[in-house]
């Protein structure tokens, strides 16, 4: 057998031993798909991704074909990634407001294949989930310049859901109106209220009048209804798009990091390493109490990226407390460090695990 012939069969074989692998590969990752999919996360991972590529590269012990073999593992990755939206495009994600609202964008971003179902409040997005009619829930939990979302931190305490991802997306405030309106046809904006007063300057500036609505997307909603060109919105470029309408001047938001902090929610915790986590607990009401709880937080290393404190809404001045801290509670310091609290607490509540700087 010559040469050609003897490489041609050794090709042969090794895409014969290839295609049984890739059998066993595609299945490994159906099932990650599947748990992506009970835990709310979103199929792409840049990180995992870096990972995976350098991992494998050490498996290649010929330097002459080694830089032939990224491509091949990330192609590879690709058809993963494929995959994994077709045994989710049946998604479903539950999300506060009507289309165009910040909550929409942000849970299109997260889960591009997810099915958006809208809900008329946080606490009917939230019991979506809870009730099995939705898989992950992608609901605002801070403002940057707002504040916390309260409500929202009592479900997390009161509820039944764990938080598996956090993500934070910049909001852009635009004076949205019909096609063919400039400025200095506007009379008067409309949008919801904490937008009117993060853009008063310019609202004050033009001239405008101003009506609060219940949220940005139903003002522009209401903007392409109304068919007056002296009428305009403030919403996101994505909300004037979905309505047929037209940005007529961009950010016109006093500062430029206006950020609002989504949590990802689904019925189980995820069990991957994290960047943070996230805890509430009640603690006795006696002198030092909650000292001694902080305390045992940092006796075990960690240290906590913010502290809320909450009134309980069934017990009058009464308090619990949300805490979200840097590291990873399920590895074995984190329970040790979990069950020296538990002794100091009189609840005490695991809710979440997320990554650091995830934007969308």
């Amino acid at each position: 057998m010559d040469k050609l012939l003897k490489a041609r069969e050794i090709i042969s074989e090794t895409d014969k031993e290839i295609a049984a692998l890739f059998e066993k590969r595609m299945e490994a990752v159906r099932l990650v798909a599947e748990y992506k999919k009970e835990r709310g996360l979103p199929i792409f991972d840049s990180s995992r991704e870096n990972e995976v590529i350098k991992n494998s590269l050490e498996n290649i012990d010929n330097e002459e074909i080694k830089e032939f073999y990224v491509p091949f593992i990330k192609g590879t990755m690709e058809i993963s990634k494929r995959f994994q939206h077709r045994i989710l495009e049946g998604a479903n994600i539950a999300y506060s407001g009507v289309e165009g609202a910040f909550a929409y964008i942000a849970a299109g971003r997260i889960f591009p294949d997810g099915n958006r179902i809208s809900y008329p409040d946080f606490k009917a997005a939230y019991e979506a989930v809870e009730k099995g009619e939705c898989d992950a829930a992608v609901i605002p939990i801070e403002n940057s310049r707002a504040g916390e979302v309260g409500q929202v931190i009592d479900l997390l305490f009161s509820g039944s859901l764990y938080v598996n991802g956090v993500y934070s997306l910049d909001v852009r405030h635009n004076l949205i109106g019909l096609n063919g309106v400039t400025e200095k046809d506007i009379t008067k904006v409309i949008s919801h209220q904490q937008a009117l007063d993060q853009c008063a300057n310019y609202i004050r500036n033009q001239g405008y009048k101003s009506e609060s609505f219940e949220n940005t997307a139903m003002a522009a909603k209401h903007v392409a209804q109304a068919g007056d060109p002296t009428l305009a919105a403030i919403a996101s470029r994505e909300t004037a798009e979905l309505y047929g309408l037209k940005v007529i001047r961009e950010n016109i938001n006093e500062a430029s990091n206006n950020t609002t902090r989504f949590v990802v929610l689904s019925r189980t915790l995820c069990k991957e390493k994290r960047d943070h986590s996230i805890i509430v607990f009640t603690v006795p009401d006696k002198a030092g109490a909650l000292a001694h709880a902080i305390n045992v937080i940092g006796h075990h290393g960690y240290s906590m990226r913010s502290i809320k404190s909450r009134a309980m809404k069934d017990l009058i001045w009464t308090y619990y407390f949300y805490v979200e801290i840097t590291g990873d509670l399920q590895s074995k310091r984190g329970k040790y460090m979990l069950d020296e609290l538990s002794e100091c607490c009189d609840r005490l509540k695991m809710i979440g695990t997320f990554k650091d700087n995830c934007k969308i």
